[in-house]
């Protein structure tokens, strides 16, 4: 049976932000997705309604055995008033794929993916307009069922909620300072590190947290097995410039597919860059800084599309790269995609969806 979207507005909108002083995720729009689903049912009840607290049983499994998983996307509004997406379809098959490795039921992706331009043509005035800024969109999938055994829940809930976010560079792109973490795992191969789970980002705050109070604002993970093999950067991917080429870590299963990693891989060979993904030690990285051939560091993800590295610490040793400035590559990269993103580049691609 072809699922049916029910659309519920508001009686009373909210008083919308100053959206110069947005920040991220402060902020949440009038309305949300809902759809849920059920084992005799499927996937069923799909509508949009007023934003507004979800009730659940205090035996819900999400509570106990954590099966959560979530994306991260955006939605950018252009010069001339149009509402771009960025490559959304990658979202939901990701989503999918995240679903898979945590037992939770498939979901439609094309009836999603309408379903969320639906959501944002109703709250289409809390896209902002101001350079930067933009509305980040979390769809999240949990289980419901008030049971304590443990299995794969039979119930679960699907939302999408809004929210407009500021400018991630408010005062300027600056490089960060990275701690190499060599005390704390992140996830190995067979885990969950290729799922978008929340149970994942919850393993991470404590290194987080200790890197924050050595003076670092990142951790770069490595392999869960020799604890010697770079993986991803925080909640971002990582890539290397070393002596003109670009390195970035291969996919091994447990590390997250980025949608800003795919699409720098096929900017930088659209550009007729050498590209390698491939396994990188930290000493095979420490022995390029030591020649002087690592010559940029970036980080990639949906919330600062790319993060310049000025600097790594391992092992005692403090990695300073180009400078400690912004390299020409990753501000190349930064500007070509964020250009795409707004609608202000050409997109050789295909890669943005207007929202009708």
């Amino acid at each position: 049976m072809a699922l049916q979207l029910d659309v519920v507005l508001t009686k009373e909108k909210k008083e919308k932000p100053d959206f110069t002083q947005l920040g991220f995720g402060q902020h949440f729009t009038d309305h949300m997705f809902i759809m849920d689903y059920s084992a005799e049912k499927g996937w069923y009840d799909p509508r949009i309604v007023p934003y507004a607290p979800v009730t659940l049983d205090p035996a819900a499994m999400v509570f106990h055995y954590g099966q959560a998983v979530f994306e991260g996307l955006k939605a950018y509004r252009t010069k001339d008033n149009r509402i771009l997406l960025f490559r959304p379809e990658k979202n939901m098959q990701r989503l999918n794929t995240s679903n898979e490795r945590i037992s939770i039921p498939p979901v439609d992706e094309a009836f999603l993916l309408d379903a969320l331009q639906k959501l944002i043509e109703v709250d289409q005035e809390w896209v902002p307009s101001a350079p930067g800024t933009s509305l980040y969109i979390r769809p999240f999938v949990f289980s419901t069922e008030p049971y304590l055994g443990v299995r794969a829940s039979h119930s679960y809930k699907l939302l999408i909620i809004l929210s407009p976010v500021g400018a991630y560079y408010g005062d300027g792109m600056k490089p960060v300072k990275i701690h190499v973490e060599n005390k704390y795992v992140r996830a190995v191969r067979g885990g969950t590190g290729n799922a978008k789970t929340a149970g994942n980002y919850a393993a991470s705050l404590k290194a987080q947290n200790e890197a924050k109070d050595l003076g670092y604002e990142q951790v770069l993970w490595l392999d869960g097995v020799e604890g010697k093999y770079i993986e991803e950067v925080g909640a971002m991917n990582v890539f290397f410039k070393v002596n003109g080429e670009i390195w970035t870590p291969a996919l091994n299963g447990s590390i997250l597919d980025g949608v800003t990693r795919n699409s720098v891989l096929q900017l930088l060979r659209h550009w007729g860059l050498p590209v390698y993904e491939k396994r990188i030690s930290m000493e095979e990285l420490y022995e390029a800084y030591t020649r002087g051939e690592l010559e940029e560091v970036f980080g990639t993800g949906t919330a600062a599309v790319i993060s310049p590295v000025g600097e790594l610490s391992w092992n005692g040793n403090q990695l300073r790269i180009h400078e400690q400035q912004v390299g020409e590559l990753t501000m190349k990269l930064y500007e070509t995609l964020t250009g795409i993103q707004y609608g202000e580049v050409e997109d050789p691609f295909g890669w943005t969806v207007q929202v009708n």
